[in-house]
């Protein structure tokens, strides 16, 4: 007989065997949906430096031009709640990867366009696919990792990707347009988009959601879909027809009517789409506007710095991705490293305060900027502190908008946390572009030189942000401190299964 003793050294392994194996899942399943995550955020710039290379090879007109963005972010703002609610009805899996399809086949049609229309029809079925896989991300990740240590650097990858891609985007931009063709910014979604729905199907658990009977509300899909979608073509249109015109009034009045029949709806609906009960937690609702004012301000980085180095500092493409590539290095290292650390210590309040705090600074002396710039003196020193305080208030903001999420609503958690950063961009993008353009049109009449005219609009523009951004910090006070994070009982430290040797 086998003395018991014996089966002790099986039993260890054995649950070391599973309990690795478990971990190693979860982390594989969250590359596939960063790797997805990350192709759809770089798409969000690596377009804008191409423009003029598009312009140029099929003939649009420079209003039309703006279209080519604007046509991917009006279906993409619109439709992210509803993915996210279709997410926890139908299973999030099978959204996330029937997103990936619809975002790489898009991808393909915008690489072979020759001619306009065809290029701003994929660029809208681009935005869909877009939406529907972004919309579930988050959601999937909080559900992977519950545990708060695991879940603080499983967001704290997440939150890299969503704010770091951007920049990293106008690299890419740059180097595939000047060294191959404009072209390929598209095509290169396509490997990248087959291989992780590939591994999205293998590594991704599936799950059968609650039901659409739990949530078919399809008066209240159509009613905020088409809120959000107006709103977001509303204020990108702003830059042609300006903030009191006829048609901005009246389809922002539009916009917000569908918004108020929405909320009506959802009060009184047997299955609400968004269950109101998602913003009793003050945490989530307070993150979600924060998460809006953030974002507005620093597009008056992401875009304005941008020109700032083309226009004034007559950076060339790549030159100006690499320009901003500090930013995405001191992102990666903080909330890759050590915010999620700080956040599982202190909670993400503590984090939160100190990263605007330093987005804030970073803007005002962008501010500062002189036409006769360096880029080392007058730059490289203002987006160091944006690149730190990004890092440690994206991953704060994440844990706060999803901690009152239960596995039923994560996905419309996590719709409505992108949701309020596609409000936030379009928003920042908009008004700050509007007034800088204005501001440099009223320096210029006054008799100042080009270069001096563009960069008082971009001060005027970095000021603003920067105030947003102050407004958001403000927000963010209000929070209920967090305490600090328990020591863990050993039992709860790691979920094992145990399995009996013989």
């Amino acid at each position: 007989m086998t003395p018991v003793t014996s089966r002790a050294p099986l039993e260890g392994a054995s649950v070391r065997r599973t309990d690795s194996s478990a971990q190693t899942s979860r982390w594989s399943a969250l590359a596939v949906l960063c790797a997805g995550q990350l192709m759809v955020i770089l798409d969000g710039t690596i377009v804008n430096v191409a423009l003029p290379s598009i312009q140029q090879d099929i003939g649009f007109s420079s209003s039309g031009l703006a279209w080519v963005v604007n046509a991917y972010l009006v279906p993409f703002g619109g439709l992210l709640l509803l993915s996210g609610r279709l997410g926890d009805l139908i299973g999030r899996k099978r959204v996330f990867i029937t997103g990936l399809i619809v975002f790489t086949a898009a991808s393909l049609l915008c690489g072979v366009s020759q001619n306009p229309g065809m290029l701003l029809t994929s660029r809208f079925v681009q935005g869909i696919g877009g939406a529907v896989t972004s919309a579930v991300t988050l959601g999937m990740v909080v559900t992977l990792f519950p545990l708060p240590k695991e879940r603080a650097k499983a967001i704290g990858v997440y939150s890299f990707v969503q704010s770091a891609g951007g920049s990293m985007g106008l690299l890419a931009g740059g180097a595939l347009t000047q060294t191959i063709s404009w072209h390929w910014i598209f095509f290169v979604n396509v490997p990248i988009g087959i291989v992780a729905a590939l591994l999205a199907g293998r590594v991704l658990a599936s799950e059968r959601g609650v039901g659409l009977d739990k949530g078919t509300d399809v008066i209240g899909a159509l009613l905020i879909t088409s809120a959000l979608m107006l709103g977001v073509y509303t204020i990108v249109e702003t830059t042609g027809y300006g903030w009191t015109s006829v048609h901005t009034m009246s389809f922002g009045a539009a916009a917000l009517a569908l918004l108020l029949a929405f909320v009506a709806r959802q009060t009184k609906a047997p299955r609400p789409l968004l269950p109101l009960r998602v913003f009793r937690s003050r945490n989530v609702s307070v993150a979600m506007g924060i998460q809006a004012l953030m974002v507005a301000g620093m597009f008056s980085f992401q875009f304005l710095c941008v020109l700032y180095l083309q226009k004034v500092l007559r950076f060339d493409e790549v030159h100006t991705g690499l320009g901003i590539f500090p930013v995405s290095v001191a992102i990666g290292a903080l909330s890759l490293g050590i915010a999620p650390k700080l956040i599982a210590r202190f909670g993400p309040r503590p984090v939160l305060l100190p990263g605007l705090s330093l987005i804030t600074a970073g803007l005002a002396a962008l501010s500062r900027v002189p036409a006769g710039g360096s880029y080392l003196v007058d730059v490289l020193p203002a987006l160091l502190p944006l690149g730190i305080g990004f890092g440690l208030a994206m991953p704060s903001l994440a844990t706060l908008a999803m901690s009152a999420a239960t596995p039923q609503d994560s996905g419309i958690a996590s719709g409505m946390f992108n949701t309020m950063q596609q409000i936030g961009s379009a928003f920042g993008l908009a008004a700050l572009s509007t007034l800088a353009t204005s501001h440099t049109a009223a320096l210029l009449g006054s008799g100042a030189s080009t270069a001096s005219a563009l960069t008082g609009g971009y001060q005027l523009a970095f000021r603003i942000g920067s105030g947003l951004v102050a407004i958001a910090l403000l927000l963010a006070a209000t929070l209920p401190r967090s305490p600090a994070a328990a020591p863990r009982p050993a039992a709860e430290k790691k979920p094992v299964t145990v399995h009996r040797a013989g």
